[in-house]
Formats: C-alpha cells, structure tokens, sequence
C-alpha cells in the first residue's frame, strides 16, 4: 500500500511539474511575442517567391520609362480599362489610385474602373463590356484564375493589351495573351506572419490557418509560406487549417472552427479582411489568442497599434504595385514586352513600426484615430 501511495505521489508530482512547465512555456511564448524579434529581422531582405509558373522576380526598375518611351506614350492617347475583384477593400483603392495617378502623369485614359465583388458572373460580365468599349488596354485582377481564363483570353485576341495584378489565369501564355503580372512577395509576406506568430505560441502548440480556398497564386503563396516557415523553424508547432470561399461568411467560418478546435493558440488569417473579421467572433467567444496576417488597412493598423490579438502582418505596398502595372501597360502599349512576373518587396509591420509602415504602404501620415491608437499604447508603439 505504501509504495502504491508514493507512487500515485510521484505520478501527481510529475503531473504538476508538467503543468507549471507548461504554464511557464506559455508565459514565456507571451512575454517573447514580437519583443523577442528585432524589427529588422522580422521580413527578408529580398524577394523570396516564384511567379506563378517559377519565373524569378523582374525589378520594377525593369518597367522605367525612358525620355523617347514617354514621348510615345504621350503621342499615343491611350485608353485603359481597370476590372477589380473587388473596391471595398484599402488595397484595392490604392492599386487603382497608384494606377491612375501614374497614367494620367502620361497622358493615358482610364475609361473605368469596374468592381465585381468577388463574383465570377460579373467580373465576366466586366471584362465583356469593357472590350466592347475598345481600350488599348486592361488592368485586372481575376476574381478566379480558372473560371475567368476564357473570358481572359478575348482580350489579347480583341488586341487589348493586358496587365495582371496578383494571379494569372490558367493557361493563359506570356507574352502572347498578357503583358505581365505584378504582385507583391506572397512568400516573403507569409513568412513575416509566421516568423511572428511562432514567437507568439509556446512549445508544442497548436495553431489554426483561415485560408481562402479559391485556387489563387498569391493567397496559396501566402499560406504556402506559413506551412513552410512552420516545418522548417518550429516542427514542433501542429498546424489546422479551416477554409473558406465567400469573404462575407469568414467570421462564421472562423468561429466555428474556433469553437470545435480549443486546442488553437494562434491563428493566421490569409489577408487583412478575414483577420478582423475572425478578431470579431474572438471576441464574442472570449478568445483571446495571437493572430497575424497579410495586408495593411487602417482597421487593421489600428489593431495593431493598440497591441491586442493582432500582432503583425506582412504588408504589400498596393499604391507602389498600382504604379508598376500602370508602367508596364505602358510599355506594352508602345510595343515592348514586360517581364513575365514583377515582384514587390514584403514588409513587415508589427506594433513599433506601424506609423512608419502606414506612412510607407497609404503614402500619406497616419490618419487621427491610428495616431490616437498608437499615442495610448506608448512606449510599445510607433
């Protein structure tokens, strides 16, 4: 009896060790949550992704337009159409505010800019009716790679040229049916999401990724990326993954898979929308655990600066993608070929730095209430 009660004691105290090591491991994981990185170690220093069929990353400086380039474009009186998946998003505004403001610079018409809403039917119906209007060119982004690419594929032989942003539809071939692509750095973006969730969950945790389940190169990058950076640097971290395909049903979705998966600690969300999205069924749970995404807006930034769930994201710079596309549609308006895939720096943005990211992604100063945001979570911010 007495070695069945010292052994029942030695279980408990073993039981009990593991519990406090778990609970340090815990604290630990919370008190190193983005502290722990310097800031400029968080993103890599150059483009680490593919395009989408393995081409190497041109340099926007391959699209510069020289003093004869300008005066043709100039001569041309161009016109050019803009078809978005979708304009309720900051990203999308600065893509398209980046594109006009550089193609009115050169004297070139935008004739429309069209927003589908994440519907194939009507970005279909888009790009019908802005061929009907007869531009020299197009600038889109598909809302769907596959079920898009025929409709796609009318504009090359309409003799519209055609410049991507983010993704390109199957099985359409460059030079002959697209100008180029320009995207940011998926890969390099979803790292910095990883890279900082990871130093935000302790050993042996379980994290969640809310992916978007449409075949789309840039988000696959993204969450590609995460899952990558996760097996190569924390294998000891097991991931789950919820997906979703309509935007609007993501914080559904995410609760949802929040509630049947109590052992998540940390989250990564594919882009901003869905992470603020997924931050509100938190809150009406009472969860209260580590997510990071992909893209800046001024919601998001404002998370951020208050220092809660939202610990960073890697941003793209879609005011500095808006211009690139617009300097390579010009280019192939005057009869040269841009590269295949044009690629964009990440940035990282975590709580110290996200009044200077904001300044560097909008081109403009932070606005009152991220200001505000950030001034009450001082020293940590800005």
């Amino acid at each position: 009896m007495k070695h069945r009660r010292g052994s029942r004691m030695v279980v408990a105290s073993v039981m009990a060790a593991a519990s406090v090591a778990a609970i340090m491991s815990s604290y630990d994981a919370r008190a190193q949550c983005v502290t722990g990185l310097p800031a400029g170690s968080i993103g890599p220093k150059s483009i680490v992704g593919q395009g989408p069929n393995g081409e190497k990353a041109a340099s926007v400086d391959t699209v510069q337009l020289s003093t004869a380039d300008m005066a043709k474009v100039k001569a041309g009186k161009f016109k050019v159409g803009i078809s978005m998946q979708t304009m309720n998003l900051d990203w999308s505004q600065l893509q398209v505010q980046g594109i006009t403001d550089t193609l009115k610079k050169y004297g070139v018409e935008v004739i429309g800019t069209a927003s589908a809403e994440y519907q194939v039917d009507k970005q279909i119906a888009d790009i019908e009716n802005t061929i009907q209007r007869h531009p020299d060119g197009i600038i889109s982004i598909p809302v769907d790679g596959t079920a898009t690419a025929a409709t796609y594929k009318k504009v090359s032989q309409a003799g519209i040229k055609l410049v991507f942003m983010d993704n390109v539809p199957t099985g359409l071939k460059h030079p002959e049916q697209y100008a180029s692509m320009i995207s940011a750095d998926s890969e390099g973006n979803g790292q910095i999401a990883a890279k900082v969730l990871a130093s935000c969950v302790p050993q042996g945790a379980t994290i969640g990724l809310v992916n978007f389940g449409v075949d789309y190169f840039s988000t696959k990058e993204r969450t590609k990326a995460v899952n990558d950076w996760m097996k190569k640097n924390r294998p000891d971290i097991k991931i789950k993954q919820v997906d979703f395909t309509d935007p609007s049903k993501v914080g559904q979705i995410a609760g949802d898979f929040l509630t049947g998966n109590p052992d998540v600690k940390g989250l990564f969300a594919v882009w901003d929308q869905p992470a603020l999205d997924t931050l509100t069924s938190m809150r009406a749970q009472g969860v209260n655990i580590p997510v990071t995404t992909v893209d800046l807006g001024l919601e998001s930034a404002i998370e951020i600066a208050k220092g809660g769930p939202l610990k960073a994201t890697g941003s793209q710079r879609p005011y500095d993608q808006g211009v690139a596309e617009a300097m390579a549609m010009m280019k192939a308006l005057i009869g040269q070929t841009p590269p295949a895939w044009i690629g964009v720096q990440s940035l990282p943005v975590v709580q110290s730095t996200v009044l200077e990211a904001y300044k560097t992604v909008f081109k403009k100063d932070p606005p009152a209430q991220l200001a505000d945001a950030c001034k009450k979570a001082k020293p940590a911010c800005g």
